[in-house]
């Protein structure tokens, strides 16, 4: 599905190339039809937004938001397991479920970075592709949230996902903090990492629905 490869490079950091290929990427999201109405518009609108801006401005933008916001991180299993030992592992079975596929992680990148996570999601089957997002829309959706109360047009791109996922997700937590200054970021960085299992508070899924994830991918059904 070429959609995924279009949000997969939206969601990168800004390189001049990507901006370059905005025009490809737009026909893409057009073309396939895969997204639509309102959803389109605003994907749309963030390809204005970083073709009209400063490169510079765009990427410090990124960087603020995805580089400096625990919250908002583009890893998936930084939103499940944190510094726990379990994202270890985690990371070798996606990256295992990468390989199994025939696709290889070309740069220095940790497998959960979500834009190799649609990457991946592009060489799936429509049915596949959505199951396999299904599993990690939970993570989406309040990235989405967190976007959407900042007013970034980057909350397009996971609306989509979220939509693409059939996931209907929970109202956002009222007043939220933001996260993005460096002593809000020092502090969420020095918080102890979750811990999971029977010692752990019953009502934290992360640890389980990840796991349940990266089971349902490996499954013989997923499409892979």
């Amino acid at each position: 599905m070429r959609t995924f490869k279009a949000l997969a490079a939206l969601l990168s950091y800004p390189e001049r190339e990507m901006i370059a290929a905005l025009p490809e990427i737009e026909d893409a999201l057009r073309g396939e039809g895969v997204i639509t109405g309102a959803a389109l518009v605003n994907l749309l609108e963030l390809l204005r937004e970083l073709g009209d801006g400063d490169l510079l401005d765009v990427q410090e933008r990124y960087v603020a938001l995805f580089d400096r916001s625990r919250g908002l991180s583009l890893h998936l299993f930084e939103h499940v397991h944190g510094d726990s030992r379990a994202r270890g592992q985690a990371m070798v079975e996606l990256a295992e479920l990468y390989r199994n596929a025939g696709l290889v992680i070309a740069r220095a990148e940790l497998p959960d970075y979500l834009p190799l996570f649609l990457e991946y999601l592009s060489h799936l089957d429509r049915d596949a592709a959505q199951r396999t997002l299904a599993d990690v829309a939970h993570i989406l959706a309040p990235i989405q949230q967190r976007l959407a109360k900042r007013g970034s047009a980057y909350a397009a791109p996971f609306a989509a996902l979220v939509h693409l996922a059939e996931y209907l997700p929970p109202p956002a937590a009222p007043d939220e903090e933001a996260d993005d200054t460096p002593e809000a970021l020092d502090r969420a960085w020095e918080e102890a990492a979750v811990v999971f299992g029977p010692e752990a508070n019953p009502a934290n899924e992360g640890c389980s629905r990840a796991a349940t994830m990266v089971a349902r991918m490996n499954a013989p059904n997923a499409g892979a």
